[in-house]
């Protein structure tokens, strides 16, 4: 099989491997889609977001999804033939927050991708417990990115209680921040997009953003305020990463508002006199899906008629994987994705 490894000083390396076998509590999937994600660009430049991470020694791509290939013995709830997505992390089962379906916050969890072997392959091999079972009539395509991409926001969303009375402001437009759109909309929220580039706020708009805008503009500010009747967001999610949307995003919620950091960013300053306690408002971080999450959000994009396949801006064999990779890096693609 082919499998992409990222060692580093963006090098990207293709190489031809056997496929692994499922061993006891396993499945081995066939892979048919896999998307590239902002955070693969840490270890595409060999600094890789998450500490204790080294650079090319795991297949890459945590957000595939496929068929069942074959069973190992002891599984009980998939077959050969179930269409599935992957949750990307790797606990241990048996810890408190494993008990609880978070996965990713298990204290000894590995990640595909990262510290265990991803999904940019034609095999991967999971515990059955990370399969994530998804409807005959989403694509795979739709399936990869209803993980980390539209899932991490469902989820946020609802820690932010969004409904059809909020008034939410989104930071950041790449894949995170359009799904955060879709995600906002299915549950009734009226929408605001920020992103410097044009193009993205175009894009935020036709997806169903109410509203998009330039946070570099000094009106921005004033026009969020607009938005919301003179009061202030009731919500808002920032998804790049920059202080400064961060900071924008703190200042245009009212009192009371709740907002959540979803964009990965190792350092930032805010005034909490100011932005938090005078206001009073909720500042929380929101990272991936609990795998108990994932039922409601394969619903709700079936029930929505939301096609994650719209998000997906450019399609790329594992053979084109350097390419896939300079070209996302340099931002001429925005959801890229692997289709076997």
């Amino acid at each position: 099989m082919k499998a992409v490894f990222l060692p580093g000083n963006k090098q990207v390396d293709v190489r031809e491997l056997d496929p692994p076998k499922p061993g006891v509590g396993e499945v081995l999937v066939a892979v048919k889609a896999s998307c590239i994600c902002r955070s693969d660009m840490s270890l595409y430049y060999g600094n890789a977001v998450l500490p204790g991470v080294a650079a090319g020694k795991c297949i890459a791509g945590h957000e595939p999804a496929g068929f069942v290939e074959e069973v190992g013995a002891g599984v009980s709830t998939f077959r050969a033939g179930d269409r599935v997505a992957v949750h990307l992390a790797l606990g241990c089962g048996t810890c408190p927050a494993c008990r609880r379906g978070i996965f990713h916050l298990c204290p000894t969890t590995r990640y595909i991708g990262f510290t265990a072997d991803g999904g940019n392959a034609n095999y991967l091999v999971v515990p059955e417990r990370n399969c994530l079972r998804i409807p005959d009539n989403m694509s795979f395509v739709a399936a990869a990115i209803s993980t980390d991409a539209f899932g991490t926001l469902y989820s946020a969303c609802k820690k932010l209680e969004l409904s059809g009375s909020s008034t939410v402001g989104i930071w950041g437009m790449g894949p995170m921040g359009s799904s955060g759109i879709l995600a906002a909309k299915a549950l009734g929220a009226r929408v605001v997009a920020l992103d410097p580039i044009a193009e993205r706020r175009e894009f935020a708009l036709r997806i169903g953003a109410d509203l998009a805008l330039d946070p570099q503009d000094p009106a921005t500010l004033a026009a969020l305020k607009e938005f919301s009747h003179g009061d202030g967001l009731s919500a808002a999610i920032d998804c790049s990463g920059n202080p400064a949307g961060q900071n924008m995003a703190l200042d245009a919620v009212r009192p009371f508002a709740k907002v959540a950091f979803v964009g990965e960013s190792r350092e930032t300053t805010i005034r909490p006199s100011e932005q938090l306690i005078r206001k009073q408002i909720t500042l929380m971080g929101s990272w991936y899906f609990g795998i108990a999450e994932y039922a409601e959000i394969a619903d709700v994009l079936m029930e929505k008629k939301i096609d994650l396949g719209i998000l997906a801006t450019h399609t790329f064999s594992l053979d084109e994987a350097p390419e896939a990779f300079r070209l996302f890096d340099e931002r001429k693609t925005e959801k890229a994705v692997f289709v076997m």
